[in-house]
């Protein structure tokens, strides 16, 4: 019977790896397609923003609710819920014909990923001992990691060769793979009885996340001093302050604001959430830089992009087994530390517009993220009691995902702003020439033949816009930087040393 036990327990974390690799597969693929689908809809930057904000907006706004509904009906249930709807709306981005049904189709992706994450992870820690569990999560992050760093090349090729459209419909076949496996290995079913779902607090929280990132997001098209950009980012501010409130007073909360009397647990949900806020940067701009800037093609940019992916994927192992010997807050510091200065080595070199001048930085910075998230994350989950670590998956999802959304949103309207600042000084270095001031416009969308016009009537503008354009994602990564020494000082006075000795 123990051996049929340790069996099943890997074939459930075989099972748990399938939908969190088609969530991750789908963040890579979808980054380096981003300039192609820029170029087929004529999408501005803040447009592009929303292609992958959509997502995670809707992510970190549900997924709190996703943990709630596996613990109140069942975590296996919610689990292969959410892998079937995200297949559908993977379909349904592929065959989008504009911005605003891929969006619109984004948001449920969305959705239906706040199912599956919390439910899997909570899963994977429930089936393996205390002693096991660090080992377990880098298997279950390091298993999707591959799927992560095949995504690149996979986006690369597919965007190439045969068109954007592909890379949302490579899901449909891992999604039929997870549930497959899901249907072998028969991971245990957990209830949580007496749970039940408030609609008014789900409906606070997710108004709030929307209204807040909205106004920051479109704080650069709105005016950021416009009475409605304030009173968009203030109502969500407002909201989300209520929403806590009412938790803290609620004997049945969405979110188990008691989780937070752990100083630890606190600890590695804000260092999560500056994790998160940090490194979306370089999912977007990153891929964006590559292929607007050093003109490389989608498949280059996939293999461009290795480098960082590899570094995350070895050092996930070495964090999981790290956090088992040492607890969580020597691979917390030395991660952040690295992930500000592959940031920090990265910004100075963008406007040289050389590769190897900034492999260093990615490579630096993907081992931190590596080495930080899994003892992170994991280290969150087992400060919570066994009954509420499907609400604590939940809690650390929304807390990451909120980080990404905010800080796509936040860096997003950075470097926009300061995109149309330099733009506008080009076309006021050649006043009369009302061409320029089109043709400028226009690339910015990404369109290619205007490009190709300012390649051959104006090249001089076309080198300017593309400083400008260096300088902006450089500013974006001085931002992330910045955010990733504030995670390190988190780490360095907020996080309990050495290792949890028993279950909680």
């Amino acid at each position: 019977m123990a051996k049929q036990e340790q069996t099943n327990k890997w074939l459930t974390l075989i099972a748990m790896t399938g939908s969190l690799s088609m969530i991750f597969i789908d963040q890579t693929v979808v980054s380096v397609a981003l300039p192609v689908m820029q170029r087929d809809f004529a999408i501005s930057q803040t447009g592009l923003q929303w292609i992958v904000n959509a997502y995670v907006l809707a992510l970190a706004a549900t997924v709190a609710l996703g943990g709630r509904l596996g613990d109140a009906f069942g975590r296996v249930h919610a689990f292969v819920v959410g892998v079937i709807l995200f297949a559908v709306a993977s379909t349904v981005c592929g065959l989008a014909p504009n911005e605003f049904v891929l969006i619109g189709a984004r948001v449920f992706q969305g959705i239906a990923a706040a199912l599956m994450i919390p439910s899997s992870a909570a899963i994977v820690i429930d089936s393996f001992d205390i002693h096991e569990r660090g080992k377990a999560m880098a298997i279950y992050v390091g298993v999707a990691q591959a799927f992560l760093a095949v995504g690149p090349l996979l986006g690369g090729f597919l965007t190439e060769y045969l068109s954007w459209h592909w890379v949302f419909w490579i899901n449909i076949p891992v999604g039929a793979m997870a549930i497959i496996l899901t249907y072998i290995s028969k991971p245990q079913e957990i209830r949580t009885k007496g749970q039940s779902v408030r609609v008014s607090y789900a409906m606070m929280l997710i108004l709030g996340m929307v209204a807040f990132v909205f106004g920051i997001q479109q704080g650069h098209t709105l005016g950021w001093t416009s009475p409605l950009t304030l009173g968009i980012i203030f109502g969500g501010f407002t909201l989300l302050a209520l929403f806590s409130y009412f938790q803290t007073k609620s004997e049945n909360p969405l979110i188990q604001i008691r989780l937070f009397k752990d100083p630890s647990f606190t600890a590695d949900t804000i260092l999560l959430f500056c994790i998160q806020f940090a490194m979306i940067s370089i999912i977007v701009f990153g891929a964006i830089y590559l292929q607007d800037i050093l003109y490389f093609t989608p498949l280059e940019a996939g293999f461009a992009l290795m480098p960082i992916i590899i570094a995350v994927v070895i050092m996930s192992q070495v964090s999981g087994r790290l956090l088992d010997r040492v607890g969580v807050r020597i691979p917390a510091l030395f991660g952040t530390a690295m992930m500000a200065a592959g940031f920090l080595g990265q910004a100075p070199f963008l406007k040289q517009a050389e590769f190897f001048l900034i492999l260093p930085g990615m490579i630096l910075l993907g081992l931190g993220i590596g080495l930080v998230m899994v003892a992170t994350n994991t280290d969150a989950l087992n400060r919570a009691p066994s009954q509420y670590r499907g609400q604590a998956s939940g809690v650390v999802q929304t807390i990451r995902q909120m980080g990404a959304t905010i800080g796509l949103a936040s860096i997003g309207a950075l470097v926009t702003t300061m995109l149309a600042w330099e733009t506008g000084r080009i076309i006021d270095n050649f006043k009369g020439e009302e061409r320029v001031k089109t043709l400028l416009s226009q690339a910015e969308l990404g369109q290619v033949d205007a490009i190709k016009e300012l390649m051959a009537d104006y090249p001089a503008a076309l080198d300017q816009f593309h400083l400008s354009l260096s300088k902006s994602i450089a500013a974006g990564y001085y931002f992330a930087g910045a955010v990733s020494i504030v995670a390190f000082f988190i780490a360095l006075f907020l996080m309990s040393s050495g290792k949890q000795h028993e279950d909680v």
